[in-house]
């Protein structure tokens, strides 16, 4: 207790001082990164739901191959908590700022990686391994790249700030969103389906690399985060955060997780879910389903910026709270419109659902990073934020499945969205009593 007491001063003392100007300058840094590596994501869901399941899995049944499609989607972020441990641990003993820059180039790498990567048709069975190999390798270092970003922001943020800049780094979620499915779409448009088919998904995926240049330079010029050079100059950082992590952080690992999970979950539920049900089920054009995807990802960049200072008005545990509850209310009407046939309330259902679980999304970080002791916050916020990500990289096959059980009815996937957002509510109404306690951070 003594020396989660003597962190916690340190901490304090770390971020008393901090300026707005700093702390503007660290968040557009984190943000770009986190954009690239959701862009770098996003394409490999939009892909999934569109490509991969014909270029890389043959099979007579269309469900069949769309479900071996999700899961390779669900097999990267199976990796991410095991990333999180990696790179978690790396950050909360050499700094935040060293393992941000690793897994910033890992992930634009492997993306353009997967844009050169041969089709069941060139190369047989090799081409779903190599997409299934490269996959997990995406998944390890996005498993540490959101946890150091969200960390590193909060830590150079005032502290009763902080709400309102950890939103900052989600908004990297749609704008790669909108990138990755924007990227798609004039595909689409520009080529015609043979050719999109043959080659013209690619594009999006290479693009990945000129990308990296960019988010590189700007990473670059991030500082240390000052919390982390106290906590070294005053012989505080822990030799196994890890082990440290699981012995004294379990519940608050738990209760983490649950708060993510809507955010995360939910959004892969009514972005990739949704895009194969719409062009697969319901007979949707890829294209109607791609715009619904970015006009949802355009709403949302508000819609965070507005749950970022609900969180500093009232609590970041408030909002996910009453955001959870409001995303359950809002479920079964959205997929009702989602199968209305109409292409204008099928894109308004996809914005209405993803901006109310946003809210919960927006405050998720500022909850992840008080549950945990800023000595080991790098490697608690990965291990809770990467297992919501690894259970909700198999919610689309999950969807599929049921849906694909109920004879194509979208009510099974509409009860997962409700269960998500009561989930997500659940936590944030116990989040407070696990979190650090901090003099100006209001829970």
């Amino acid at each position: 207790m003594s020396q989660l007491s003597n962190t916690t001063s340190i901490e304090y003392a770390a971020t008393h001082e901090l300026s707005i100007k700093d702390a503007n300058k660290v968040a557009l840094g984190a943000l770009i990164g986190t954009a690239l590596e959701w862009y770098d994501f996003f394409l490999f869901s939009a892909a999934a739901a569109l490509v991969f399941n014909v270029q890389y899995f043959t099979s007579a049944d269309a469900n069949a191959a769309a479900l071996a499609s999700f899961a390779t989607f669900g097999v990267g972020l199976a990796a991410r908590p095991i990333g999180g441990i990696i790179f978690g641990r790396m950050g909360d003993r050499i700094g935040r700022r060293k393992v941000l820059m690793i897994t910033i180039v890992g992930i634009g790498i492997i993306t353009g990686l997967i844009g050169l990567l041969p089709t069941f048709a060139a190369i047989g069975i090799a081409a779903p391994i190599l997409l299934v190999l490269l996959r997990v390798a995406q998944g390890l270092f996005v498993g540490g790249e959101w946890s150091g970003a969200m960390t590193i922001v909060v830590e150079n943020a005032p502290l009763h700030l902080r709400a309102r800049y950890a939103a900052i780094p989600q908004i990297g979620s749609p704008i790669g969103t909108i990138l990755s499915s924007g990227g798609f779409f004039v595909m689409t448009l520009l080529f015609s389906q043979q050719s999109f088919d043959a080659w013209g998904w690619r594009v999006p995926f290479l693009l990945a690399f000129p990308l990296l240049l960019v988010a590189v330079y700007i990473r670059s010029k991030l500082e240390e985060s000052p919390v982390f050079r106290q906590l070294e100059e005053s012989g505080e950082l822990v030799k196994s955060p890890v082990l440290t992590t699981f012995r004294e952080s379990w519940k608050q690992v738990i209760v983490g997780m649950a708060a993510a999970l809507l955010g995360v979950g939910g959004f892969y539920l009514v972005t990739a879910f949704c895009v194969w049900y719409g062009v697969n089920e319901l007979g949707y054009s890829s294209s109607l389903m791609l715009l619904g995807s970015m006009i949802a990802a355009a709403v949302e960049i508000p819609v965070l910026i507005w749950g970022g200072r609900l969180g500093s008005k009232y609590g970041a545990s408030r909002v996910i709270l009453w955001g959870g509850i409001v995303s359950a209310l809002v479920a079964v009407p959205a997929f009702m419109l989602l199968s209305s046939g109409n292409p204008v309330l099928v894109v308004i259902a996809m914005t209405l659902a993803v901006a109310t679980l946003s809210l919960p999304y927006a405050a998720s970080g500022t909850v992840l990073t008080g549950l945990f002791p800023a000595k080991t916050r790098y490697t608690g916020v990965g291990m809770a934020q990467n297992v919501a990500g690894m259970l909700s990289g198999f919610i689309p096959l999950l969807a599929t499945g049921f849906v694909a059980a109920a004879a194509g009815h979208w009510w099974p996937a509409a009860a997962m969205l409700v269960f998500l957002s009561l989930f997500t509510a659940v936590a944030g109404s116990i989040a407070p009593r696990l979190s650090v306690k901090l003099p100006g951070f209001k829970h």
